[in-house]
């Protein structure tokens, strides 16, 4: 690789670490807006979207411990966003519902709308084609990132911290 490769390697790596922190940073102020961690809001949020989950389904959706999810959906149920209800064919399970969807939507509306726009405004900037490269990029990144979660939650943990 040359010098000059590298180099903007180097700051697309920069920068993709700086569009996480910005998204992470952005969906935590979204959820304190409301009384909520950003977990909070994606688990109310998967919920909304679908009606119905499995406490599983949302372990595997959020990449979050079945530890946490039940913190959650704990949290959520003292709030009024989700009910568990008894799984219809397995006894050892239950499922999610959705509570309040209607209301979780236009709490969060407002926030989405104005980002949703600013957004639209950006991609007007560009071309067909660069946006047909940067939407390639978008969901290249997306890939990347389900497969590395993926290798992570399937590997031994590292790095961990002695007790």
């Amino acid at each position: 690789m040359t010098k000059r490769a590298s180099d903007g390697a180097a700051e697309s790596n920069r920068l993709h670490r700086e569009l996480a922190t910005a998204v992470v940073s952005f969906h935590e102020a979204v959820a304190r807006a409301v009384g909520m961690t950003a977990a909070e809001r994606k688990c109310a949020g998967l919920l909304a979207e679908r009606g119905r989950m499995t406490p599983g389904e949302l372990v595997h959706e959020t990449g979050l411990t079945s530890g946490a999810i039940t913190g959650i959906v704990d949290r959520l149920t003292k709030a009024g966003f989700a009910e568990r209800v008894a799984h219809p064919t397995d006894r050892r399970s239950v499922i999610v519902e959705a509570r309040r969807s209607d209301e979780l939507f236009a709490m969060f509306g407002p926030v989405f709308a104005t980002l949703s726009a600013a957004m639209d405004k950006l991609d007007a900037r560009y071309s067909d084609a660069e946006r047909a490269l940067i939407l390639r990029h978008l969901a290249d990144t997306i890939a990347i990132l389900r497969a590395e979660t993926g290798k992570l939650l399937a590997a031994p943990a590292i790095g961990k911290r002695p007790a």
